[in-house]
C-alpha cells in the first residue's frame, strides 16, 4: 500500500475517512483483533494520538471499521426491485459475490467481526445477516414461497454458509466468481425448498 501523503493537509473528516480506509485494507491479511490504535497509526504514518483522537479506543476503531464494511456491503447488494423475482435473486447474489471478490478486506472485516469479543461489533455483523435474510425472504415471497419461522431460520443459516463459501472460495482456484454465484443461487433455492418440505418431529 502506498504511504499516505503527509504533505497534504486534510480536513478532519477527510483524515478520518483516510484512516478508516487504511484500517479496512489492513484486514486483508490480519484478524480484526490485531488492528489496534498503534497498528493503524504505524500503517498510516501518523501519531498514535491522532488516531486516538478520531476513534478513542480499540473497540471504537473496530466499530467504525465494521460499520463502514456493513454500509458498503448493504449498498452494493441492494436488490433491484425493477427486476423479476428470479432475476433479482440472481443479480443480488452475483453482486454479493462481486463484492467479496473485489473488496476482500471489507468483506473480511464483517466475517471476522463476528468472531470479535466486542458486543457492538457483533451487533453490527448480526444486523447485516438479519438484513440479508429479510431480503431473501422478500424475494422468495415474490417467488411464491410462504414466509414461515422455519424458512427464516433456514435462510439465516444460508447467509452464514454464503459468507464461509465466499471467504474460502475467493482464495481457492476451485471456484471462480461465476461458479460461486451458481453455487450460492442453487443452494439458496434448495434451502428454501427443503425448509418447506421438512416435517417437525
Amino acid at each position: 500500500m502506498p504511504e499516505p501523503d503527509r504533505r497534504t493537509r486534510l480536513s478532519p473528516e477527510e483524515r478520518r475517512r483516510q484512516l478508516i480506509a487504511i484500517g479496512v485494507s489492513m484486514l486483508a491479511d490480519r484478524p480484526l483483533e490485531e488492528i489496534s490504535i498503534e497498528a493503524l497509526a504505524a500503517e498510516a504514518g501518523v501519531s498514535r494520538g491522532l488516531v486516538f483522537r478520531y476513534f478513542g479506543s480499540k473497540p471504537g476503531l473496530h466499530h467504525e471499521l465494521v460499520g463502514t464494511a456493513r454500509d458498503a456491503l448493504m449498498h452494493a447488494t441492494d436488490p433491484r426491485p425493477e427486476l423479476a423475482p428470479r432475476d433479482r435473486l440472481d443479480d443480488t447474489i452475483a453482486r454479493f459475490v462481486a463484492f467479496a471478490v473485489d473488496h476482500r478486506a471489507t468483506f473480511y472485516s464483517l466475517v471476522r467481526g463476528a468472531a470479535s469479543g466486542d458486543g457492538p461489533v457483533r451487533a453490527i455483523v448480526d444486523e447485516v445477516r438479519e438484513a440479508q435474510t429479510d431480503r431473501l425472504l422478500e424475494v422468495f415471497a415474490d417467488l411464491g414461497v410462504a414466509e414461515t419461522p422455519r424458512l427464516r431460520v433456514a435462510l439465516r443459516a444460508w447467509v452464514a454458509l454464503a459468507e464461509q463459501a465466499l471467504v474460502d472460495g475467493t482464495d481457492s482456484p476451485v471456484f471462480d466468481a461465476d461458479a460461486l454465484r451458481t453455487f450460492l443461487v442453487g443452494s439458496a433455492e434448495a434451502v428454501a425448498t427443503l425448509s418447506g418440505s421438512l416435517t417437525a418431529d
